[in-house]
């Protein structure tokens, strides 16, 4: 369909593409760029059922002052995957095949329907460091840890169409995406014509929107929504609210990109941006580089927006030729963008529901932490805000809203007499002690110090609260920008030059995004200095921002589990949550590369950076930060003579082929995978086990019990199974049956691909809080009517043996925080037929809908409390037997008490995914 008649012709160079123009829609000059996005791509996807006129209408007459109601659907262009969240979506579409076989259709027919891009980089783990053979040494820990995992992977690659798989040593998924997969501009051949429409996609990863600094809007879903977008199913979404950050000025002499975003994501948070859209615009952005940019997007998550996303200028057509992209593509996007007024024009401003403004010229050097990325700290703060952390413990683990409280952080001024910083020590010199006179002057004025000795590759030197024990250069979030990357290993050169060393406590790491990073630092001949003060590769892919971080140096770990020490990391990553970058380190800092390498001279939080040595010269000399920070001048002129476009056309030339271990796999043949029944780490899932072509009715629920009664806030990393698995869960119990060694458990993560693991981890958080079970912490219930408290997957099992249908009772934001498809798997596989919340968070409500789980609401102003439900009753749920379609609400009678729950099932896509018994099963129905 065309309602509009906006299909029309666009030549560039001999090549004609076929597009739907946005100027023959009233009103798109005001509207922003996000939303003329959107726009086209209802008017290209308009079908009368899906994509309506209505949906057109109600974009192109949206107005910033109105908040929008309406709902459209979103088809991206492509899925981005990386292997923790993409691995369970290869599993399912592989199941499905099984399944499209045991109803008597074509397995091929199961295959993307828009291309799929896998990108392996979350398995790395920095076991080896500060050698040179750190990169082989982890790559091949990682490869034996994960062959089941990749075998799978492989396989995919060479039997579906239109997916492909980046394999592992290759680089992070977002730096992948925004140095080689990201068109811009994508074109597809659609019967016989050459499309040209906007780069979109979805990707299953929070920072996905780091490509939104490239001009291409996309945003992090849970794997379901990327299972069902890769199978022609479109989003839902709510036309949303677009915030505009103004840019003006330039960024100061001696700050960086991480300055720079740390800064942005403190005023955004301030601004409460969440669920929103917000796009850059003004004089300034013409300022900030493709990179920075990119910087900015992929902290998007931090500050709680969808997508952060940047117009397509000079800037951009000037990093797709650095980045080796054809003539043709580029101009491509020049004339594309030009004629669908998606070209920046600071004079001509879009229209916004709100408008921020930022001088880039008030941007100063900056930290964030200890736990949350939005607490900014200047970095003339930095040893104050520590030292006010460290005298009250408490707020490590609950910071005040606002940030760490500056009078705490007052109260122990940098100028204080006695300094515990070691700032003079070296490795090859011992350590100044202080005197126990010293130590008691230091504890009557509050100063937190319990130092420990220790002897570190036969130095001895003192560990204490608020030293470094983490310095990593780390994430895509800094490592796809040169600037920060080369500044740092300026900075190396420099400090090397003068006889410095990093401090031996410390354990240095680099993870380059790509070997792109690799290549320019050997042109510019600065890996030695790299690699002098221990910053080795450690390997391509995510490591310390993601809890990869591997062991600390044995003698540090130990000095800090006996004493308790509360020591630190400093990051170049995006994401600092408390235990996430490593259990024994409370404190962590995000900071730009080159602060890194400065924090890992100095050794601690508590050297002020601005004004104390970072150490001593080879001949005894104070040598401070600002001696050893490179000029712009000279970071500017070590870019442009050593980052090349052929290091990115010749890096990428071979992407996809894998090293020898990859290579040599053992690979099944065929267009069904042959599953090893004994895998611990891929299974074939349950979903289609007994499914028949027609749908069965649906039925009422009668004699249902409570599987937990849970409060307000409940997040998905509560319900969905994360981090280590403890022996003595049911998760881990069940490896130990298999002959796994708990040292072999690996993570949640890794083992996504089995449902065994994760229907076992599902509601098992150690910080869940069941009503139904008082007085207990973790995935406990009682089983009912006997009461007998028990686990909450075996109070399920007993349940299922029993013919007991199951429901969970909550309270508020039910299911918010990330988009984790296995919050609403693993409830399904538990038995759970429906969930009773007073609200939800919007992307797991439509997940429960994808597994087949109702979600109920309660009625306006009512909640399990103000109606005396104690967990402890019989539910039943009547209305839905018999009706041809879902109606509004339905009637729910638990114990005594009776109401009418809220049905949020909340478009007719989703209904039909209800009938079907989930998502996988409605399109598994539609392709027979």
């Amino acid at each position: 369909m065309d309602s509009f008649s906006t299909r029309d012709t666009l030549t560039v160079g001999d090549v004609d593409y076929e597009i739907h123009r946005l100027d023959r829609v009233d009103t798109t000059s005001r509207l922003p760029y996000s939303l003329k996005v959107l726009l086209e791509n209802l008017l290209r996807t308009e079908d009368g059922r899906l994509v309506t006129r209505e949906q057109i209408d109600a974009l192109r007459k949206w107005r910033p002052d109105s908040a929008a109601e309406e709902e459209i659907q979103f088809s991206p262009a492509r899925v981005l995957m990386q292997d923790f969240t993409g691995v369970p979506c290869v599993v399912d579409l592989v199941a499905m095949r099984d399944a499209m076989t045991d109803l008597g259709g074509d397995p091929k027919k199961i295959n993307p329907l828009i291309p799929g891009e896998l990108v392996i980089d979350h398995s790395v783990i920095a076991d080896a460091f500060g050698r040179p053979d750190a990169l082989d040494i982890n790559n091949q820990l990682e490869f034996e840890r994960n062959e089941e995992r990749y075998q799978l992977l492989r396989w995919a690659q060479e039997s579906f169409s239109d997916f492909v798989v980046v394999p592992p040593d290759t680089g992070i998924c977002h730096q992948v995406n925004l140095e080689y997969l990201s068109r811009v501009v994508f074109t597809r051949e659609r019967d016989g014509v050459t499309q040209a429409y906007p780069d979109t996609l979805v990707g299953t990863d929070s920072h996905t929107p780091m490509v939104n600094g490239l001009g291409v809007l996309g945003w992090g879903v849970g794997g379901i929504e990327a299972e069902a977008a890769m199978l022609g199913q479109p989003a839902s979404l709510i036309i949303p609210e677009v915030v505009g950050l103004k840019l003006t000025g330039e960024l100061p002499a001696g700050t960086t990109a991480t300055d720079l975003v740390l800064t942005v994501t403190e005023l955004l948070r301030e601004t409460r941006v969440v669920g929103k859209f917000v796009e850059f615009f003004g004089p300034g952005v013409a300022n900030i580089p493709l990179a920075n940019r990119a910087t900015l997007g992929n902290m998007s998550p931090e500050y709680g927006a969808t997508v952060a996303i940047f117009p397509v200028d000079d800037v951009t057509l000037d990093y797709l030729r650095l980045t080796g992209r054809e003539e043709q593509q580029i101009a491509l996007v020049e004339e594309y963008a030009k004629i669908q007024g998606l070209w920046h024009d600071p004079d001509a401003p879009a229209e916004y529901s709100e408008v921020v403004e930022l001088d880039l010229a008030t941007v100063t050097p900056s930290i964030a932490g200890p736990k949350r990325p939005q607490d900014r700290i200047d970095l003339s703060d930095a040893p104050a805000t520590v030292l006010g952390l460290l005298a009250d413990e408490h707020s490590i683990y609950e910071p005040a809203e606002g940030g760490v409280d500056d009078a705490s952080a007052d109260s122990f001024p940098a100028s204080d007499p006695v300094s515990l910083t070691p700032s003079d020590q070296r490795r090859d010199a011992p350590p100044r002690r202080l005197s126990r006179e010293q130590l008691t002057a230091n504890a009557q004025l509050g100063w937190p110090s319990d130092p420990v000795d220790v002897v570190i590759n036969d130095t001895p030197a003192i560990l204490d609260h608020g030293d470094v024990v983490i310095a990593a250069i780390t994430s895509c979030t800094n490592t796809s920008n040169p600037s920060v990357m080369l500044g740092a290993a300026l900075l190396a050169k420099k400090a090397v030059e003068r006889g410095m060393r990093t401090r031996p406590w410390v354990k240095t790491t680099l993870a380059p995004g790509s070997r792109v990073v690799t290549d320019y630092y050997d042109r510019a001949g600065l890996t030695e200095y790299m690699e002098a003060l221990g910053f080795h590769n450690v390997g391509y892919g995510c490591t310390t921002c993601i809890g990869n971080s591997g062991p600390l140096i044995p003698e540090v770990s130990e000095a800090v589990t006996d004493r308790n020490l509360n020591v630190a990391s400093v990051l170049s990553g995006n994401r600092n949550f408390e235990g996430r970058i490593h259990p024994d380190v409370k404190m962590n800092f995000l900071a730009s590369p080159p602060l890194v390498i400065a924090y890992a001279l100095a050794g601690s939080l508590h050297t002020d950076l601005l004004s104390e040595p970072l150490g001593e010269d080879a001949d005894g000399n104070d040598v401070f930060l600002r001696d050893i920070w490179p000029t712009e001048e000279e970071i500017r002129e070590v870019v442009e003579d050593n980052v090349r476009a052929e290091m990115f056309t010749d890096g990428y030339a071979d992407v996809f082929e894998g090293d020898a271990n990859w290579q040599g796999m053992d690979v099944p043949a065929g267009d069904k995978y042959d599953w090893t029944p004994d895998s611990t780490y891929i299974r074939r899932p349950p979903y289609f086990d007994g499914m028949e072509v027609e749908p069965s009715p649906v039925e009422d629920i009668e004699g249902a019990r409570v599987l937990a009664l849970l409060g307000d806030s409940v997040t998905t990393d509560h319900i969905s199974p994360a981090g280590t698995i403890s022996p003595a869960s049911p998760a881990g119990r069940w490896l130990q049956e298999q002959g796994v060694a708990p040292e072999d458990f690996n993570s949640y993560g890794s083992r996504r691909g089995n449902h065994d693991v994760m229907v076992r981890g599902t509601f098992a958080n150690v910080r869940l809080r069941n009503q139904l079970a008082p007085g207990t912490e973790g995935g406990v219930t009682r089983h009912l009517p006997d009461g007998e408290e028990m686990s909450i997957y075996d109070a399920a099992v007993r349940y299922r043996e029993e013919g007991v249908p199951l429901v969970v009772v909550a309270g508020a934001e039910y299911g918010s925080g990330s988009s984790r498809d296995w919050a609403a798997k693993g409830t399904s596989l538990l038995g759970v037929r429906a969930v009773i919340a007073e609200s939800y968070e919007r992307i797991h409500r439509s997940n429960l809908v994808g597994m087949g789980v109702l979600p109920l609401q309660f009625p306006e102003g009512e909640s399990a409390e103000s109606l005396g439900l104690t967990g402890e009753e019989e539910f039943s749920v009547t209305g839905l037997a018999g009706s041809e379609e879902l109606p509004a609400t339905v009637t729910v009678r638990a114990g005594d008490a009776e109401f009418e729950a809220v049905v949020r099932v909340d478009t007719p896509a989703e209904e039909a995914y209800y009938r079907h018994g989930g998502i996988l099963p409605y399109v598994l129905r539609q392709l027979l």
